[in-house]
């Protein structure tokens, strides 16, 4: 790293996930900044320019995706690197699109996420894993996928899917949990 310390910024609305992931980014030589939402997020990242930034991909039943393009209009080199708690091939591939340079599956480790961030190639297959998919998984990655459709719009992506906005919101509050 450069011999002043590299800008970072995490964005995830766990509190508790955030300061834990930022204090042990800051021990390995980053100076971090903390968003829980996307105001504060923006806010954060137009004050520092962070070069590097861990997005979490749901932020408060809101789409992280949403973040990607504003976070690099404020500097178009920011590296950004989508961690998520579900992660899905249409999500990697869309986060991809819109300019992220990785994205991890959670729980990551702490080098896992350094070193995604500086690795230029995505591997979508290691990002997400391999195993089979229950339905609640594969329903959960195709409601990721209208979502992203409609700029994670709640209402427009309810409407898609056919399916009550509060019903939406309930599913996407608890994710799945990978192989249950």
């Amino acid at each position: 790293m450069n011999e002043e310390q590299a800008h970072l910024l995490v964005i995830d609305d766990d509190q508790t996930f955030n300061r834990v992931l930022s204090r042990a980014l800051a021990q390995r030589g980053f100076t971090v900044f903390s968003a829980h939402d996307q105001a504060q997020a923006l806010q954060l990242a137009d004050a520092h320019e962070p070069e590097y930034v861990v997005l979490d991909l749901n932020l408060d039943g809101a789409s992280g995706l949403r973040l990607i393009e504003p976070l690099l209009e404020i500097n178009p080199n920011a590296r950004i690197l989508v961690l998520t708690g579900y992660a899905s091939i249409a999500t990697a591939v869309n986060a991809v699109k819109l300019g992220a340079t990785q994205y991890l599956a959670k729980p990551a480790e702490v080098d896992a996420i350094v070193k995604a961030l500086r690795v230029d190639e995505v591997d979508i297959e290691s990002a997400i894993g391999t195993a089979t998919m229950s339905v609640d998984e594969l329903e959960w990655q195709h409601i990721q996928r209208v979502l992203g459709e409609h700029d994670g719009n709640i209402s427009a992506t309810a409407r898609a899917l056919k399916m009550h906005r509060r019903t939406l919101q309930r599913k996407l509050a608890r994710a799945p949990q990978r192989g249950a």
